[in-house]
């Protein structure tokens, strides 16, 4: 039975949502990142933008192209919804002007398929750091 600390513990882990229509790098992203993080999946920009209406996530991993919605019109949709979310985009398909689009729309950072297992995880934490850091900036605005 689990006591009610470690529940707290659990419900207190950082929640990570990872978006790719390709099984093998959506369940690869999971595995690597379930063991730091609440990780929840979607396998389609729909997918994803009921997942996000449903619940806060602090970092989302989001593949640039899937059929039906784009990574870009996801992450469009992501930051009018939660414009407070990190995003990352992850992509075999990467581009100067698909990449210069995703900055404009507020993309923290940028994974290259196939990724490593480090380099996962430094962006994520990068990601992290960036949240946090843009969450004490707002509050120090808001008590001035």
């Amino acid at each position: 039975m689990n006591s009610p600390a470690a529940t707290e513990v659990r419900s207190a882990k950082k929640a990570v949502l990872v978006v790719d229509d390709e099984f093998g790098p959506r369940e690869s992203l999971r595995m690597i990142l379930k063991p730091l993080y609440e990780v929840h999946t979607a396998s389609d920009g729909y997918e994803a933008l009921r997942a996000i209406n449903e619940r806060k996530f602090d970092v989302v991993t989001l593949d640039l192209k899937m059929p039906g919605l784009s990574g870009i019109d996801v992450l469009k949709e992501i930051k009018k919804l939660r414009p407070e979310t990190e995003v990352i985009i992850i992509t075999g398909y990467g581009s100067l002007e698909n990449a210069s689009e995703a900055v404009r729309w507020g993309t923290g950072d940028f994974l290259s398929k196939p990724f490593n297992v480090a380099d996962v995880l430094s962006t994520v934490a990068r990601s992290f750091e960036r949240r946090d850091h843009g969450r004490q900036l707002r509050s120090l605005l808001e008590n001035s």
